[in-house]
């Protein structure tokens, strides 16, 4: 009686038991399953926030390997310098073909326009006429009546035609004008009023002439002064009349812009091969990372070392990543001289290009894309797989510890009143004892 704390000379009852304490024993120890569970479902969580990771690294590699496959991507960019910039400038696009062109500008193209002698203000009333505008070949009669008989409701009126002109009305001190301006330069938008009955007087402000150029020593007109038909992909930009200037232009590869993809790639590819190699690295100040036993991981390691280092025959010395500056250390990443990539690039631009985009055999950013689209793949890509399979343990991992706290919630009622009941007969006890107590008492004296 003392181990349970009942106390046979209390005069009502004894102390019982914690209910609560007992029954939370109970369910700890029996919870042991459930202890594991719960470690195997924050391990898969850590694994699938590793997987999802490198999947995006691995995404994130993808791009950049497309970005050097793509035929008319930075790998086929071109950049045209010029000798004299405040002449003329120029842009080029893919299939522009490289080479050095001479270009002198004698006339630039320019707009036509007219204005009128000033009238007392923009809402005077003007007499009714006809004006007889031409713009380029096309001519256009202009009615003034009641409905436009101001400068302002004849600007707004023309604006609403499609003349390829542009009317504005501009106030002074000395009154109002109409002002015309072609909406297009060169001959083609030149404007000429041929014949006018109103009582507006209409004075021609500049006339619409064709730009004049020389490429190459060939005589050119354009209507603009941006000129796109002259080499193929290639917009020169005529910026200031030169007659004396011979200037160059020279259409090349992209250097800057390439080197910039190769380095992204490069950037792309070291991050995804670090965390790889993160998972399998153990020594004394790391350990292992939580998918050190995963199979897949390991041939996608495999796979990515031996992409990098293709190789092809021949192509002009131009024969693998270590050809043009991108050699490979011993723990698979890739480290870039960025000279030697430049004048690989610069200097045989051509071999560079077929390495990359090779159409005769797969070239190296195709073979390397086309893996790594098996190995993203969101329905037959390795790590998809293995993300597909972590998710779906980790839902049952959930559904076996739901359906194992229900049970223990059955088996808390359960608990707690039977020991309830136990507890009960414990504070009854002493009680029970008085009262046999009494009656062995009471025996005794009758006797």
């Amino acid at each position: 009686m003392a181990n349970i704390n009942l106390s046979p000379t209390s005069a009502t009852s004894g102390t019982g038991i914690d209910v609560t304490s007992i029954v939370d024993q109970i369910l700890t120890a029996e919870r042991a399953p459930e202890r594991i569970w719960q470690q195997q479902q924050a391990a898969l969580s850590t694994q699938a926030n590793t997987l999802n990771v490198l999947n995006t690294q691995l995404q994130a590699l993808q791009t950049k390997a497309y970005a050097l496959t793509d035929l008319s991507g930075v790998l086929s960019s071109q950049i045209v310098s010029s000798s004299a910039s405040s002449v003329a400038t120029a842009t080029a696009k893919s299939g522009a073909v490289a080479g050095v062109h001479n270009l002198v500008v004698q006339r630039l193209a320019t707009v036509s326009s007219y204005y009128t002698d000033p009238v007392a203000s923009s809402t005077t009333t003007l007499a009714s006429g006809t004006i007889s505008l031409g713009v380029g070949t096309s001519s256009h009669d202009i009615v003034i009546d009641s409905t436009n008989n101001t400068l302002d409701k004849l600007a707004a009126y023309i604006n609403t035609q499609d003349y390829g002109v542009q009317a504005s009305v501009v106030t002074d001190n000395h009154g109002a004008r109409l002002a015309l301006v072609s909406k297009s330069s060169g001959t083609a938008g030149d404007l000429n009023v041929t014949a006018n009955s109103s009582t507006l007087v209409f004075n021609k402000s500049a006339s619409g002439v064709d730009a004049k150029f020389t490429l190459d020593g060939v005589p050119l007109t354009s209507s603009t002064n941006t000129v796109t038909s002259a080499l193929p992909n290639v917009t020169m930009n005529l910026l200031s009349e030169a007659p004396s200037t011979a200037v160059t232009l020279t259409v090349a590869p992209d250097t800057t812009g390439i080197t910039n993809a190769v380095n992204d790639f490069v950037s792309a590819y070291n991050s995804a091969i670090k965390s790889i190699n993160s998972q399998f690295t153990a020594d004394a100040s790391a350990s292992a990372g939580p998918l050190a036993s995963n199979s897949a991981l390991r041939s996608i390691q495999s796979s990515l070392l031996s992409d990098v280092t293709f190789s092809v025959a021949g192509n002009n010395g131009i024969v693998n990543l270590a050809s043009m500056g991108i050699d490979m250390a011993d723990d698979g990443t890739l480290s870039v001289d960025n000279t030697k990539l430049s004048a690989a690039v610069s200097g045989n631009f051509p071999a560079v290009q077929n390495f990359f985009q090779s159409a005769a055999v797969d070239g190296f950013a195709k073979h390397l894309n086309d893996n790594l689209s098996g190995l993203v793949s969101p329905s037959s890509g390795l790590l998809a797989i293995n993300i597909s399979e972590n998710t779906s343990n980790q839902k049952m991992l959930t559904k076996t510890i739901s359906d194992f706290e229900d049970r223990l919630v059955a088996r808390r009622q359960l608990l707690t009143t039977q020991y309830a009941q136990v507890d009960a007969m414990l504070r009854q006890y002493p009680l029970t004892i008085q009262q046999l107590q009494a009656q062995l008492n009471i025996t005794s004296t009758s006797k």
